[in-house]
């Protein structure tokens, strides 16, 4: 479990959380409670609220997941992994056209490269 605690030390939780969390779990009453009181958030209820994307039994779960997923994500270009990342990141702050403006653009520029080409020929970006 673990809670937002800015009770030690008499200031604001100043890393980001209280301005991420609202959007992340779209439950401003919820939110105000967990800042306000600095409650303990289990890991049930943060899976069911959006907070983590899955609770895993056990360490040796966890890094099997984490190796599977950073497998999966090797996999693909390294190019389209960091623009998406990118993208993602501008996305949740901006509208949907000002992120569909920048996917174009951010596009657009790296159809200059060669993972486009790459992956139409079964993916090999090691080469690329």
């Amino acid at each position: 479990s673990s809670g937002i605690n800015a009770e030690y030390g008499g200031i604001v939780a100043d890393v980001g959380t209280i301005q991420r969390l609202p959007k992340i779990v779209g439950n401003q009453s919820l939110v105000n409670e967990y800042c306000l009181t600095a409650r303990k958030i289990h890991s049930d209820e943060a899976a069911r609220v959006g907070i983590v994307s899955r609770v895993l039994v056990d360490q040796a779960a966890l890094m099997d997941e984490a190796v599977a997923m950073a497998a999966a994500i090797a996999a693909k270009s390294p190019v389209a992994v960091q623009g998406t990342k990118s993208n993602l990141v501008f996305s949740r702050d901006h509208s949907v056209q000002q992120g569909l403006d920048r996917v174009a653009l951010w596009n657009s520029a790296m159809l200059l490269g060669n993972d486009p080409m790459a992956a139409m020929s079964g993916g090999d970006f090691e080469d690329a």
